[in-house]
C-alpha cells in the first residue's frame, strides 16, 4: 500500500512523527480486507487486537514523500497471527515491526474465521 506523507503526519521539522508508522501499518492491514469488500472484524464483538509490537525505526520520511507498506505473514496459529510489516521509502526500509495479533470474540481469544484466514494466507 502506498501512502503520501502530508503535513498532518509530520512534526515541526517536517519529519514523520514516529507513531504514524504504526498507523500506516494498521491501515495496510485493514486494506487487505477492504480490497475484498470485507472488514477486519467479524461482527460487533469480535476482531483482532494487538498483543505485542516490536518496532524498529531505521530511517526517516519527510513531508511530500511517498512510502510503501509491505505485510508478510510469519506465523499463524488458531487464534493468533504474527506479521512482519515494513515501511519503505525509495526501496529502502525505514521502519519495520513484528506484530502479534489475537482474534477475540466477546473478550476471549477465538479461532480466526476461515474467511479471514484466506485473506491472511502465507
Amino acid at each position: 500500500m502506498k501512502i503520501r506523507i502530508y503535513y498532518e503526519d509530520t512534526d515541526a521539522g517536517g519529519i514523520v512523527y514516529h507513531t504514524n508508522y504504526i498507523k500506516y501499518c494498521e491501515r495496510a492491514r485493514s486494506e487487505l480486507f477492504f480490497k475484498r469488500n470485507l472488514t477486519p472484524t467479524d461482527g460487533e464483538k469480535s476482531g483482532f487486537v494487538v498483543k505485542n509490537i516490536n518496532a524498529n525505526f531505521l530511517g526517516m520520511a519527510f513531508l511530500g514523500d511517498m512510502v510503501e507498506v509491505n505485510t508478510e505473514v510469519l506465523k499463524k496459529k488458531h487464534s493468533s497471527i504474527v506479521l512482519k510489516q515494513s515501511v519503505l521509502k525509495d526501496s529502502n526500509v525505514i521502519f519495520s515491526m513484528e506484530i502479534v495479533l489475537v482474534f477475540m470474540r466477546e473478550g476471549r481469544p477465538a479461532r480466526i474465521p476461515d474467511s479471514m484466514n484466506d485473506i491472511l494466507a502465507y
